[in-house]
């Protein structure tokens, strides 16, 4: 009998279960395109110093794509790179205590080149257990053996740096997304010290809100600069714009510019974005106290919140972090505040690694105390049932 064809099969098939088990988990995640005029409060948003829509910070992408177009028109080694860009990566590594810069066209992208670059098949890489996905997958593409190290933990990654012989990376964020807390950078750094291992840092939550007048955690912890250490962040965040660095010693960017495939191969940061990225730098120059009034927000917001009942992670930088009791809780309980008028962040499995869903709130600068108490009553009156006793 002759067999019958499978052209009519739904090779996709698989999808639909997939789909109806995250639905029965609560987990199922939806585009909400938001208008220019959204009349939502944001505390969900990563805008840490309010200068996504500074006058300032708009001029420059304007002024940039006036002068130079609209992309970067090819890869950065090929037409990719401008004045603008060089201008940009001179000013980022003054500001932030290092010698030199690369400018990408995102955070992720330059946490792929770095760990990469920095990495291979003979490296031993210890990462912390709390790191960004895009530090995941750099370890998982640079074919690195890969520790994962218990969260804020030196005297683990020590071990596990004294166990390696030959070269060793250890990297981590600088402020963790999920919970807005510091990683013990002077441990981790008296760590790689003593075992001769160089140390990756991202700093993607830590730029413009740590540190003297916004510098970053490696500038605050002494660290900006030191020979054995490299630094990533994101344009995206503080500076309200788009795109990512890189940070270190003039040779790493070096062997970047030769090795990083996410450079090589990508195309350049749109001059937008680094014109805009160049005017908010500028500007937290000539503002400096911003820093300090995103972290005195996050104070205010866990204070009022925590004094309320509710389970909250106490900052260290800008991320305000409240536990919820369950995935689908964590869930309505974000419509719900949205229904009210405050726009919050939901995180759920997999984007916390401890499985714990919590609405993730961002501490901005620019925030007024009327704005301060409507977050707050907003949050409690549409806590769901059993908040107060979340994990």
């Amino acid at each position: 009998m002759p067999q019958q064809s499978r052209e009519t099969e739904d090779v996709f098939a698989w999808i639909d279960a997939a789909e109806r088990v995250r639905e029965q988990a609560g987990l199922v995640r939806t585009l909400r395109p938001r208008p220019a005029d959204s009349p939502l409060l944001d505390l969900a948003s990563n805008d840490y110093l309010g200068l996504s829509r500074h006058p300032d910070t708009v001029r420059g992408a304007c002024e940039a794509a006036a002068r130079w177009g609209a992309g970067a028109t090819g890869s950065r080694l090929v037409t990719g790179t401008t004045e603008l860009h060089g201008e940009l990566e001179r000013e980022l590594a003054d500001f932030c205590g290092f010698e030199a810069a690369l400018v990408l066209s995102s955070g992720y992208a330059a946490n792929l080149a770095a760990v990469t670059a920095l990495s291979d098949r003979g490296t031993l890489v210890v990462s912390d257990a709390g790191n960004h996905a895009s530090i995941v997958d750099g370890c998982r593409l640079s074919r690195a053996a890969t520790a994962v190290s218990p969260h804020a933990d030196p005297e683990a990654a020590l071990k596990a740096l004294a166990a390696h012989e030959g070269r060793a990376l250890l990297v981590s964020d600088s402020v963790f997304s999920v919970d807005g807390d510091a990683a013990p950078l002077a441990g981790y750094a008296a760590a790689c010290r003593e075992e001769g291992a160089a140390l990756l840092v991202d700093d993607a939550h830590g730029l413009g809100v740590l540190g003297e007048g916004g510098r970053g955690a490696l500038h605050a912890a002494g660290l900006a600069g030191a020979p054995g250490v490299v630094a990533t962040l994101t344009l995206s965040k503080s500076l309200g714009s788009q795109g990512g660095a890189v940070l270190g010693p003039a040779k790493v960017i070096r062997h970047l510019v030769n090795t990083a495939r996410t450079f090589i191969f990508d195309t350049g940061l749109a001059p937008a974005a680094a014109g805009a990225a160049l005017a908010s730098l500028r500007l937290l120059r000539r503002e400096p106290e911003r820093a300090g009034q995103a972290r005195e927000v996050a104070r205010l917001l866990f204070g009022r919140l925590t004094a309320s009942g509710l389970t909250a992670a106490r900052p260290d930088a800008a991320v305000v972090s409240v536990r919820a009791p369950s995935a689908a809780a964590a869930l309505r309980w974000a419509a719900d505040c949205r229904e009210a008028g405050l726009s919050v962040g939901c995180f759920r499995p997999p984007s916390v690694p401890d499985g714990i869903s919590r609405l993730r709130l961002t501490a901005r600068a620019d925030l007024t105390g009327d704005e301060i108490d409507r977050a707050v009553e907003t949050i409690l009156r549409t806590a769901p049932t059993g908040a107060a006793d979340a994990p």
